[in-house]
């Protein structure tokens, strides 16, 4: 990360912008830092000025106890201050939980757009999600980072191989590293369901998208975060998974922000 900024309380927020037209900041999701959104900045970096960050906890940006979901909106007020003070904002996944809970505070954005929230759509979803939030304070409470991080795994779908694998790879220190930031990712998805009466508050147009080969529930929580909103639209990535590719997502983010 190139260029920092800091947050209401005081927390260095760091971040890269690219490209040049009007503002766009990419909000990543659980167990990841801006780095994991560049791809899609350098497709959009073409018609945008593009900004992608280290949300607090994770990567070079910084962080403060105790945690608040305000506070990551205060991050990310600052953000779109310091590059002209409008945006519009992107979310992948639970950072797209994130952008709603921002765009329904009232920062100054143009638009808003988010691909497959991962909202409990059932009775079964919702008391797995509430378990999970149990497991997960207890294994960050007691300093149990790989276990937080099992269980981020499992509760995402991931099977127990891949899970053995994941824990001999190289990667897993640096997953172990950003653990207690699940815990923040938990939080901006709150109970687990769509937040409708706060999705209501929405001025903002808003682009709910959801892969084209992904389940029918990513459909489904798509379709319901969409209705929610007074001014938003459902709609597929053709071909697309959770794992959306970043070549194919920008052209339908591109005509969505540019209005």
């Amino acid at each position: 990360m190139e260029m920092t900024t800091v947050s209401r309380d005081g927390t260095r927020i760091a971040y890269e912008r690219s490209g040049r037209g009007p503002a766009v900041v990419l909000v990543s999701g659980a167990m990841s830092t801006g780095a994991t959104m560049a791809p899609l900045a350098a497709e959009l970096s073409g018609g945008f000025d593009v900004t992608v960050y280290d949300r607090r906890g994770r990567g070079e940006s910084g962080d403060a106890a105790p945690y608040s979901v305000e506070r990551e909106i205060e991050d990310l007020a600052a953000l779109i201050e310091a590059v002209g003070g409008e945006a519009s904002l992107y979310g992948m996944s639970s950072g797209g939980a994130l952008v709603l809970r921002a765009a329904a505070s009232g920062l100054p954005l143009r638009r808003a757009a988010v691909y497959e929230v991962p909202y409990a759509m059932d009775d079964a979803a919702a008391r797995a999600a509430a378990e999970y939030t149990e497991r997960l304070g207890e294994a960050l409470g007691q300093g149990r980072r790989g276990d937080a991080v099992e269980l981020f795994l499992r509760h995402s779908g991931l099977g127990e191989d891949m899970i053995r694998g994941a824990r001999q790879s190289p990667m897993w220190a640096g997953m172990e590293s950003v653990a207690p930031s699940l815990a923040y990712d938990d939080a901006v998805l709150g109970d687990g369901r769509v937040p409708r009466s706060e999705i209501a508050g929405i001025t903002v147009p808003l682009l709910v998208l959801a892969g084209g080969a992904s389940d029918a529930w990513w459909h489904e929580a798509a379709r319901a975060v969409a209705e929610a909103a007074p001014d938003g639209r459902y709609g597929t990535v053709d071909r697309q998974t959770h794992m959306v590719e970043p070549g194919v997502l920008a052209p339908v983010l591109a005509e969505f922000l540019a209005g």
